[in-house]
């Protein structure tokens, strides 16, 4: 099927998607370019590919074929691909595997998009989105992540909740701070196999009733120079050290 009309009513539906309410209620987002689209075919989650005419690509799936002028009013960004795929959200529920990551608060979709890229690279099996996290279907943070969103178990929810649960399981909750508790490069390797995480946001770090859950807290040593590190930077050092 070709369209060709910025009126259809399939279109206006892509373009809605843009819209974090509309993707919460159609449960449903979009994915851009070749290397995002992959990823998501081989997750098993899209819905239909949408094509702009002509492109031809190696999957046997439902798909949408439009024109050039479509195309940039469906695209968040300036240079778009002519390869897109409308997908289900991940439905990931449960809490996965010994080694979590808990967000609290992160804003910026770049930082995010770059903590789950370096949570799936240090093995982590649990990523724990508070509920006022930036949106985890953020075109931003979906191209961020470079696909490494459909390689993580990402659960959204109450992180006092979660944590709750966790330390149920007696699993040791860590925070993270600028200063004091413990050095993460001196780290016993019997504290590195079954473990939380908890990172705070940009500009408050960890919430107040958030940080009264915490067991331990650990810190990155820098020069005095260096105040403090950007989130997604101190996130990826910590997980790396904790992979050790």
């Amino acid at each position: 099927m070709l369209i060709t009309s910025l009126d259809n009513d399939k279109i206006k539906e892509y373009i809605k998607l843009k819209d974090r309410k509309y993707r919460k209620r159609t449960n449903t987002f979009i994915v851009e370019g070749m290397h995002l689209v992959l990823e998501a075919y081989k997750k098993g989650i899209i819905k239909e590919l949408i094509l702009e005419k002509d492109m031809v690509v190696p999957f046997n799936l439902p798909t949408i074929y439009v024109t050039n002028e479509i195309i940039n009013k469906i695209t968040t960004v300036e240079s778009p691909s002519k390869v897109m795929a409308l997908c289900n959200m991940l439905d990931n529920t449960n809490l996965i595997g010994n080694k979590f990551l808990l967000l609290d608060g992160i804003q910026d979709p770049g930082n995010l998009g770059t903590i789950i890229r370096s949570a799936v690279a240090f093995n982590i099996d649990t990523i724990v989105l508070s509920l006022d996290t930036v949106d985890l279907y953020n075109p931003k943070v979906i191209r961020a992540t470079q696909g490494m969103i459909f390689h993580v178990n990402v659960v959204i929810g109450n992180l006092a909740v979660i944590i709750d649960k966790l330390k149920s399981k007696e699993i040791p909750i860590y925070g993270t701070r600028v200063d004091y508790g413990i050095s993460v490069n001196i780290l016993k390797n019997k504290d590195k196999k079954m473990y939380a995480l908890v990172v705070g946001n940009e500009g408050n770090g960890i919430s107040e009733d958030i940080m009264e859950k915490c067991d331990e807290f650990l810190y990155i040593e820098t020069n005095e120079v260096v105040e403090s590190l950007n989130v997604g930077v101190a996130t990826s050092i910590i997980l790396y050290e904790l992979n050790k």
